[in-house]
């Protein structure tokens, strides 16, 4: 460590991308600190983000599936509604547990963690102020892993209790009987789909008439059809114009939109997208700029304008998963060290956590269009496999695009029951150049969801044959 500063990392954010710079530092003996604003580490992942939204998911699909099981078809109205409490219960036991996996990883590798919020003092300080006071720290190279926040939708309060953002969604002291969601994103399509399994009326509004673009069509298409199924009314084109609070009882809200239509809803979701978390950063103590949604410009290795600043995560922007912001940080780490990594891989998951489960590793077929590319493509449906069967899933799907002429994965897409955990085998296949004649010549377990894959080669087979 240089005499010259106190720490050789500063790492200011503790989810993914934070926690994972700060280890890899570590391990290569540096003096590290992290730097946490709330009171449990783990960022926006642990606090409001992946882990409590996912567990909340599995919650309803088990008490779905719980209905299902006592005869009532999943698509029938549920007869009993769960409590809130009952729901998120869960949800605080799995958040507590996964803080205690964090806060031992961190401690086991002597990083020392500083609850409060940083701002730069100058390129090599920080001001970390707390309850307890402010101290100041110094660091050969620092870290910007600050993660997002809601965007605050305009002219609108939210109330956490009739209007909310996804980081308020749960908090939920009872659910509602009826739900609007703003904003068709990735989190808006989770939560709609969530809420309308327990057998909420939820209407999705967003400005734009194509949902989810990054993913293959057919994937989004299907995806629109299942939430249909379950009383998902899509308002597409559409923009809200205000919102009136009518006091009832019961309280409720009017959402008017651009049209001239109205909705009236028990509960408002707003989610129009997230901004970076860098307000309270006093960037221009260090010359640095973030851009109209708070998000900082970094070069391939994660360096900002600032040489021995670095950022990673969803403060960057694109592609905003944790896994890869876990990946982004790690090798942040290593350029600050001078220690040889292998870059981010060109291919990697992405997955949907609604209900279904949507998930896709590759090109979709609008880009394989665009770039006149020339594919075929072979498809499995769920009902066709012995375990889509058992499981009771006739809707999922797995689709994969070959290459016409080399037979090379370009692609592959899953909707369905363990969508996001399926996909890795494509994954796996296209990282390795792999293509038809794998999957050809592959052995599945039987039954197992994985011999989609087998299926849908033999499909593209046939079509390449013919």
């Amino acid at each position: 460590m240089s005499a010259t500063y106190e720490f050789d990392l500063v790492c200011i954010g503790s989810g993914p991308a934070g926690q994972r710079a700060a280890v890899q530092a570590a391990k290569l003996g540096k003096r590290v600190a992290v730097v946490e604003k709330r009171r449990i580490v783990g960022g926006v992942c642990l606090g409001t983000g992946t882990i409590p939204s996912k567990t909340f998911r599995e919650a309803v699909v088990s008490f779905v599936e719980h209905n299902h099981t006592a005869g009532r078809s999943p698509m029938q109205h549920i007869p009993t509604r769960p409590t809130a409490d009952r729901l998120l219960s869960r949800v605080e036991q799995v958040v507590r547990r996964e803080v205690e996996v964090v806060e031992d990883q961190l401690w086991r590798n002597d990083i020392e963690v500083m609850q409060g919020e940083a701002s730069f003092a100058d390129p090599h300080s920080l001001v970390v102020t707390s309850e307890s006071g402010a101290r100041t720290l110094t660091a050969a190279a620092i870290l910007i892993a600050v993660g997002t926040v809601p965007t605050p939708p305009p002219g609108f309060a939210v109330d956490g209790e009739l209007v909310l953002s996804s980081d308020d969604l749960l908090k939920l002291k009872q659910l509602p009987r009826t739900m609007v969601v703003v904003g068709a994103g990735v989190i808006g399509i989770e939560y709609a789909s969530m809420f309308a399994a327990l057998g909420l009326e939820v209407t999705l509004i967003d400005k734009r008439t194509r949902l989810l673009d990054f993913l293959d069509g057919e994937i989004v298409e299907e995806l629109m059809h299942q939430m249909r199924a379950h009383h998902v009314t899509f308002r597409l084109g559409e923009a809200v114009a205000r919102i009136e609070i009518m006091v009832g009882p019961p309280r409720q809200a009017a959402i008017l939109l651009e049209s001239g239509k109205q909705v009236v809803s028990d509960l408002v979701l707003f989610s129009v997208g997230r901004v970076g978390a860098t307000d309270r950063l006093n960037l221009p103590a260090v010359g640095l700029v973030a851009d109209d949604r708070g998000r900082l410009k970094v070069d391939p290795q994660f360096r900002t304008a600032v040489p021995h600043i670095f950022a990673a995560g969803d403060v960057i922007g694109y592609p905003s998963l944790a896994a890869t912001s876990a990946e982004q940080g790690r090798l942040a780490a290593c350029q600050m060290f001078n220690v040889q990594a292998t870059p981010l891989a060109d291919h990697f998951p992405i997955g949907i956590y609604a209900i279904p489960e949507v998930s896709m590793v590759g090109a979709p077929e609008h880009v394989l269009t665009g770039k006149k590319i020339p594919y075929e493509t072979g498809v499995a449906r769920y009902r066709e496999i012995a375990r889509g069967q058992i499981l009771g899933d006739e809707s999922g799907l797995v689709k994969l695009l070959f290459h016409r002429e080399d037979r090379r994965l370009l692609g592959a897409h899953a909707i369905g029951a363990g969508a996001t955990e399926l996909i890795h085998i494509g994954q796996a296949v296209l990282g390795l150049n792999g293509g038809l004649d794998y999957f050809l010549n592959a052995v599945f377990n039987y039954p197992t969801l994985a011999e989609c894959y087998k299926v849908a080669a033999l499909n593209a087979f046939n079509k390449l044959t013919h």
